[in-house]
Parts: C-alpha cells; structure tokens; sequence
C-alpha cells in the first residue's frame, strides 16, 4: 500500500512540475480559434541551423515559458523545409524544391521573409485573425522570449 501511494504521489509531481509544450498545426488553428482567441506564435526554423536547435534546447525548455505559451498562446513548431501542402487561412501552401533535397515551404517564405530574405529562427506572431503583428529572426534566451511574451499579453 505505501509503494502504491508513493507511486500515485511521484507521478502525480512529476507530471505536474514537467509539462510539455503543447504544438498545434496550422490546420487546428481555425477550430481552435473558434473555441477560444489567443495569439500564435510560430517558431520557424530548420533542422541545420544552430541557433534553432540551441533555442529548442533551452528557451523552448524552459517550464515557465512552456506553461505561458499553453496558456495564453497558440504554438506552432515548423520546420522551414517541411514536404508536405499545408492548409492555414484557406490557401493551399507547398513545398518549393530549389535543387536536390533543398528547398523551403511556401508558407515558411509567407510568414518568415524579412527585407525579402529569411534567416532562421523566425519568431512570428500572429492575431486571431491569421495577421502578422510581430517578426523577429534571431536566437531569444528565455529571459528575452520571456519579456517578448509579457510585451505581446499587453
């Protein structure tokens, strides 16, 4: 029996002290809309980049940003180079092949390009209407993702 409890007490903290970060598709955030409001923010990035695997290992870890970001805002991970059409915004996005086994996804190009180039990782923040209200392309500690967070609930 105490074995029993002391199973049921470890699960029950760990499970709460260690939430994942919940990431939805592009394809859920209408019906999700319709549900509830929120903000999405969409985390662009590549398997090759540097900087976005250093900010999925440490920003994206980070318990307090991971319960902000279920709570408040919609996530999306995607990667740049993802094969498949996607449907978001009722508009069909592909794939654009620009050699072999290189391209980039149209709707990274849509939601990413700055200055008509795009540089990984992007942060892109959009309304409940599907509008970009915010970019950032560089590498956020979770200090600046933080601040960014607190900015974008104002």
């Amino acid at each position: 029996m105490k074995k029993l409890l002391l199973f049921i007490l470890f699960f029950g903290i760990t499970s709460t002290g260690f939430c994942q970060l919940k990431s939805r598709t592009f394809e859920e955030i209408d019906s999700l809309q319709q549900i509830q409001k929120r903000k999405i923010i969409v985390f662009i990035h590549t398997d090759w980049c540097q900087f976005c695997q250093r900010m999925k290992n440490t920003t994206f870890k980070n318990q307090e940003i991971i319960e902000k970001l279920n709570s408040d805002f919609y996530f999306i991970d995607f990667n740049a180079e993802e094969k498949r059409d996607i449907t978001f915004n009722n508009h069909i996005f592909k794939y654009q092949p620009s050699g072999n086994n290189v391209g980039v996804h149209e709707l990274a190009l849509q939601l990413g390009t700055q200055n008509n180039q795009i540089v990984y990782p992007v942060l892109c923040v959009l309304n409940e209407k599907n509008e970009i209200i915010f970019q950032y392309s560089n590498y956020l500690s979770p200090k600046d993702f933080k601040l960014l967070l607190e900015n974008l609930e104002k």
